[in-house]
């Protein structure tokens, strides 16, 4: 089975897809609102929407959440769709109640929405490899998103309905949050009289080691530390050398922790103390 793809929005994650799925040898149409450089073979095409999409049998929406609706609209204008085109967005957060203008066409409906980050969309397909897509649906969207998923190389999983929002906060917790943890962690660094140029640096090898566990472990047997030794001492030590901020956030954050280190059979004794003194620094006793 193969399909024809038109892609619409050219930034750095449609660029992306599109270029990869060009390389695997599928034939894929960029759209966009402006031109745009691109990397070879493509080119944005800015008119003709309706003919492009008119060809394709799976028509891929990478714009912002907030402008989806608005492409719907206009594909609906074009009036480009039939029952054997397939109309998916990459949101993470939506669904196909995004495309809902588009239902009178009896086209498929559905999100795709890559695990992946892409910061340079020539190198998306290596990005792609090996990654997971959450896919959401009517059965024609789902085939087309699977389809997809096969073509970059990525794992699909089918997500109901209307139960993106949790899926999407678990890819922000580990994309962004991670992020945000490191940046915190340099400052904590920094405070402690490690030099500027290291500060950024010395746990990187830290957390790579973290995510190779997480590779090949469940979360409660890839953790480690403190709280997973049921260690209360070290655990005071950290809390008192932190600002309130910053021990709101560890306690937080710790009280997670303490949730796998039972999973993975700490003691009750030790987790009881652990979490009375992650529980007030959570809350700001």
């Amino acid at each position: 089975m193969t399909f024809l793809v038109a892609v619409i929005g050219a930034g750095r994650m449609g660029q992306g897809i599109a270029l990869a799925l060009s390389r695997s040898g599928a034939d894929v149409s960029l759209l966009g609102r402006t031109v745009k450089a691109v990397p070879a073979p493509l080119a944005v095409r800015v008119e003709d929407w309706g003919e492009a999409c008119r060809a394709a049998d799976v028509i891929l929406i990478a714009t912002p959440d907030a402008a989806i609706p608005a492409v719907a609209e206009r594909l609906l204008g074009e009036r480009c769709l039939s029952p054997r085109s397939s109309v998916l967005h990459l949101s993470g957060l939506l669904d196909r109640g995004a495309l809902a203008a588009l239902a009178p066409t009896g086209a498929g409906l559905g999100s795709f929405h890559p695990l992946q980050t892409v910061a340079d969309p020539e190198t998306a397909g290596e990005r792609f490899q090996g990654a997971y897509a959450g896919v959401e649906g009517d059965a024609n969207a789902l085939v087309a998103g699977e389809w997809l998923a096969e073509r970059l190389g990525m794992t699909a999983v089918r997500l109901p309905a209307g139960a993106k929002a949790a899926y999407h906060a678990g890819a922000t917790i580990v994309a962004n949050y991670t992020v945000a943890l490191m940046g915190m962690a340099v400052r904590l660094a920094r405070s402690a009289g490690v030099p500027p140029e290291l500060a950024g640096k010395i746990y990187l090898p830290l957390l790579h080691g973290a995510a190779v566990n997480l590779d090949r472990l469940a979360p409660q047997d890839a953790l480690t530390g403190a709280i997973r030794r049921g260690d209360a001492g070290t655990v005071a030590a950290h809390l008192a050398a932190l600002a309130p901020g910053d021990r709101r956030l560890y306690g937080a954050v710790g009280l997670e922790a303490l949730a796998l280190s039972r999973a993975a059979g700490l003691a009750e004794k030790s987790a009881a103390v652990l979490e009375r003194l992650l529980t007030d620094a959570a809350t700001g006793r």
